[in-house]
């Protein structure tokens, strides 16, 4: 049998003729490490198979004045072809990119470049230039992973990548080296996976393997959209925010990527997850918040705003005069600030003759980010973003970062706030909405654009982001820069009831609308006969309330009432007719005050053209509860009398007795100042309703102050807020100050000599610089074991006499011999505060090697005496 060879080939792609894979839809992942990193990388290689499928491009921190040997000592942990990157460097799959030393890297379409390294304030930050960059070329198909590492170096690419929906993997602290970038990049976004890191790989192509039922087609079943909405429910119920009105993809992708994480294949299932795990629906509220910020987005808007805007601003405004800005979603702070410092940048640049100052409300719906922005503390990556000026001017640099100065943090009011539902800041002459409004349903947006500019004064400044455009109604915006999304308030008005946000889970008011139904003839032979004898054999009647306005009519009125001339007026005491209008009122003022009816016999009232003798009854109505109070007035004629026929008839009685005169002249002259006294009456009521209209007027004034100091007082319990968290970093300092006061009396018994402060549990609490030459101790390691410590003694029953002089309250002292020949006296001491307790250890160290070498020699010397004796 021939036995045949074959060679292997290895295609290597040269830098001038990238191949393009066809596989154009592989994942890329971007992993960083730092110090402790070579280690995490073996680990992390050594569990990812060879034909995965994925491409991994590793940045490490290197040394730029040695040769890179990373790519070679990869090699021997991984099957792949590793590489070190070369400039225009096509990206394979199955394949492991090394980033050169002293180079910075990006990749656009799927090809790498190179750049020479730029360094800021002494800071290289290759990890997040390059995350940025995979983050805008994948997309959602991004992945970054962050390694063991000192510093925070990856923080602000890994949000970058979270922005875009891409997948965020990091080495759990715990297993880390070092645990400073892990931790950076834990506390900055929500990690999709958080392990060891020989695990992460296992896990991170289980999660790419699957891939649950996509939600956001436009045409979701009726079953999916149930339980889209049940998800909103539970975020509400959970953290009292309503998500209803948010883009439906936006939430989908979200809650896809979550099931994606649990590996849950049905949207219901997930549902029930959310039921069970509380934790789960915090975590799906962070992804949703999606907060991603930094310093001086945008350059150019931040240039016109100090140029332009802010100048024109101050220009028209008073002498001292306060300007407000707010700050919605704000996320930790950093746009917030850079409002300040802009600001300032402005003043100095108009010399700032008005004294003109600027006060910045910063809201946001998540309370850690609002916590993390009233600090004012952010991590050494920042120099990317802010320019060594702005860094020295308003910065503070302090061990592991900058510290906003107080002059800026002052400025700044932050409280969490839903612009949605809370009421809004208001008489603004700046307000920045950035990258909110395109998370937003379109029925929302237009709401929130009207609720701005409400907030604005005439004129303020709106500033969106870049993907955002100010979709308003009735021009109530015009624009300042279209390209930078600024935009200045016009003097439109906006209808109030616009301005009404939904809180309820409905999307919109349901109109509930009640159809009369056509009145129908009863069958009963009771209800028709009761119903013709009202109709046609009844008197007269009319229903009234206490003020004397008509409610119900029944029978024939027109004998008794009739409309009164000018503007129609359904009072009784307007209709009644001539003879009746006087006896209306006391009779009524009669009935209101007894339940008894009120009855008038004879009442003789002027028809068209002739007289009707009447029978009035006025009965108060005190049930149903519907009609109490009201009163019914029932008419009743009177036939004349056969006496009266009779006096017509006769001739001779037809002229009245002189007396009969004198009495009808006084009762003539009594009805006059009867209706003179009604038209008075009739005149006071008219200055009372018009009293009453100025008084609703006023009460409508109060209630619009009454409005305003609602939003003062939102804005009071904001910096009431800030005030509480202003008073705790105070009792923090103090108590700070108490411990190291503490120290400083235990410190003077040894000045000068190195010494280890231990707490009950024996961690460190603080030591001195000299200290560092015997254990390799850094500010961070505050608060661990010192057994963790790696040091030069000689002196493994140390934790063993610490313990013992815990205990005994008996100091300890030993003599102890270094690995490089040194000595030094070791004293355990109980560590005392102020008010006599005992509280941890104080350890001194204090050198004895020249005592040793004298001791050495004195003792040789000796042992030759005696041997020249003997």
């Amino acid at each position: 049998m021939k036995k045949t060879t074959t060679k292997k080939i290895i295609s290597v792609a040269k830098p001038n003729e990238p191949k393009i894979s066809k596989q154009s839809s592989f994942p890329i992942v971007g992993i960083g490490a730092s110090a402790g990193g070579l280690e995490a990388l073996e680990q992390f290689f050594q569990n990812v198979p060879k034909n995965c499928g994925l491409a991994f491009i590793v940045i490490q921190h290197l040394d730029p004045n040695h040769v890179g040997i990373l790519p070679e000592l990869l090699q021997r942990t991984t099957q792949m072809k590793v590489l070190q990157v070369t400039d225009h460097l096509q990206v394979l799959p199955n394949h492991v990119y090394v980033i050169p030393p002293n180079k910075r890297m990006s990749i656009l379409n799927r090809v790498l470049y190179l750049f020479e390294p730029v360094e800021l304030r002494g800071l290289q930050l290759p990890i997040d230039y390059f995350f940025r960059s995979l983050a805008e070329d994948q997309q959602e198909k991004s992945i970054g992973v962050i390694l063991s590492g000192m510093g925070s170096d990856g923080s602000l690419g890994l949000k970058a990548i979270k922005e875009k929906n891409g997948i965020v993997l990091v080495q759990d602290p715990l297993t880390a080296k070092f645990d400073g970038m892990p931790q950076s990049a834990a506390n900055a976004v929500v990690v999709d996976i958080l392990a060891a890191a020989n695990n992460l790989p296992e896990e991170l192509i289980a999660l790419l393997k699957y891939s649950p039922v996509k939600m956001q087609k436009a045409d979701v079943d009726d079953k999916s959209k149930n339980n889209l909405e049940k998800i909103v429910i539970l975020l509400r119920n959970q953290t009292g925010h309503d998500f209803s009105l948010y883009k439906k993809n936006t939430l989908c992708r979200r809650i896809e990527r979550r099931m994606n994480v649990h590996q849950i294949e049905k949207i219901p299932n997930y549902v029930r997850f959310l039921q069970e795990n509380p934790n789960e629906l915090e975590i799906l509220f962070k992804e949703l918040l999606i907060g991603v910020t930094n310093f001086f987005r945008d350059v150019a808007v931040w240039e016109k705003l100090k140029e332009t805007v802010i100048p024109d601003l101050i220009s028209n405004l008073p002498n001292g005069y306060v300007m407000r800005a707010w700050i919605t979603g704000c996320s930790t702070g950093e746009e917030a600030y850079s409002l300040a410092i802009v600001f300032k940048e402005a003043l100095e640049k108009v010399k700032n003759e008005k004294n003109v100052t600027l006060q910045i409300f910063a809201t946001d719906i998540d309370s850690d980010a609002i916590e993390k922005a009233r600090k004012g503390f952010f991590n050494q990556n920042i120099v990317t973003d802010v320019s060594p000026e702005r860094l020295s001017q308003f910065f503070t640099k302090e061990e592991d970062g900058f510290q906003i100065n107080t002059t800026v943090r002052e400025m700044v009011v932050f409280a969490p706030h839903n612009v949605i539902k809370d009421p809004p800041f208001t008489k603004l002459e700046l307000l920045f909405c950035r990258n909110l409004l395109i998370y937003l349903e379109p029925e929302l947006q237009k709401k929130i654009m009207n609720l701005f500019h409400y907030s604005l004064n005439t004129g303020g400044v709106m500033l969106l982001g870049s993907s955002e455009n100010e979709n308003s109604q009735n021009n109530q915006f015009t624009s300042i820069d279209a390209k930078l999304k600024l935009y200045k308030r016009s003097a439109t008005h906006v209808n109030t009831e616009l301005l009404d946000f939904p809180t309820s889970f409905s999307h919109s008011k349901k109109q509930i609308v009640t159809e009369a139904k056509p009145a129908t003839v009863s069958d009963n032979i009771q209800t028709l006969v009761d119903q013709l004898i009202i109709q046609h054999y009844a008197p007269a009647g009319v229903l009234i309330n206490g003020e004397g306005d008509i409610l119900y009519i029944t029978g024939r009125t027109g004998k008794y009432l009739e409309p009164a001339a000018g503007k129609a007026n359904w009072n009784i005491y307007a209709m009644g007719r001539e003879g009746l209008s006087n006896e209306l009122p006391g009779a009524i003022r009669k009935a209101k005050q007894s339940v008894e009816p009120v009855k008038l016999h004879n009442i003789k009232i002027g028809t068209n053209g002739g007289t009707q003798i009447v029978d009035i009854t006025f009965q108060l109505i005190e049930k149903p509860e519907t009609i109490k109070g009201a009163i019914i007035i029932v008419f009743s004629d009177v036939a004349d009398s056969p006496k009266t026929k009779s006096r017509k008839s006769t001739k001779g009685n037809q002229s009245s007795t002189i007396r009969e005169q004198e009495l009808e002249i006084k009762l003539q002259h009594a009805n006059e100042e009867i209706q003179s006294t009604r038209e008075e009456m009739q005149t006071t009521q008219e200055e009372l309703k018009s009293t009453n209209e100025e008084m609703q007027s006023t009460n409508e004034e109060l209630q619009s102050t009454n409005e305003e100091l609602t939003t003062s007082k939102e804005e009071m319990q904001s910096l009431n807020e800030e005030l509480q968290t202003l008073n705790i970093e105070l009792q923090s300092k103090i108590n700070d100050l108490q411990s190291a006061n503490n120290d400083m009396k235990n410190l003077l018994n040894s000045t000068d000599i190195a010494t280890l402060f231990l707490d009950s549990d024996l961690n460190i609490r603080r030591f001195t610089n000299q200290l560092t030459k015997l254990f390799k101790l850094r500010i961070s390691d505050i608060g661990r074991p010192y057994t963790d410590m790696v040091t030069n003694l000689q002196y493994p029953k140390m934790s063993d006499h610490a313990k013992e002089v815990l205990r005994t309250l008996v100091f300890k002292e030993t003599s102890i011999e270094t690995k490089d020949k040194q000595w030094f006296t070791v004293r355990i001491m109980p560590y005392r505060t102020f008010d006599d307790r005992i509280d941890g250890l104080v350890i001194t160290f204090i050198e004895i090697t020249k005592a040793k070498k004298i001791e050495a020699e004195l003792k040789k010397a000796n042992e030759i005496l005696r041997k020249n004796n003997l």
